[in-house]
């Protein structure tokens, strides 16, 4: 297993080339082997590559599911990441179906957790899709 902590700095300094040679492929490694640990920042940054398809293939599912569990957490990147996440898949019809609905609402709550003027922009363009579902 590890410690999860250790593995997700190391993680960073793989991803940025901190003192390392920058290795994305490893860095996921990391991040997952942190995540897996129940560790919410490796669980965002691991959600942040699976979306992109960075260091690991592109699979929207898996960073939406690893993003669920640092949201649950209490990570607010992760919840704001989830909320434009899941209303890019909602508009673009994408992987997985997810309401627009769904994707506002989360979006709605990690602006009130953070006060965050782009976030709350978000937020009203994601209930405006709503409105017009």
């Amino acid at each position: 297993q590890g410690d999860a902590l250790g593995q997700h700095g190391l993680a960073q300094c793989l991803t940025f080339g901190d003192g390392v040679p920058r290795d994305l492929n490893e860095a996921a490694r990391y991040y997952r082997l942190a995540a897996d640990q129940g560790d919410m920042r490796a669980r965002h940054n691991y959600a942040v590559l699976c979306e992109k398809g960075r260091g690991v293939p592109q699979d929207i599912g898996e960073a939406v599911r690893y993003d669920l569990l640092a949201a649950g957490q209490g990570n607010v990147k992760a919840q704001l990441y989830l909320g434009r996440l899941l209303l890019k898949t909602a508009t673009v019809g994408r992987a997985l179906p997810t309401a627009p609905g769904e994707a506002a609402r989360v979006l709605v709550h990690a602006a009130q957790q953070t006060g965050d003027g782009q976030s709350r922009l978000e937020a009203l363009a994601a209930l405006s899709e709503c409105a017009h579902d």
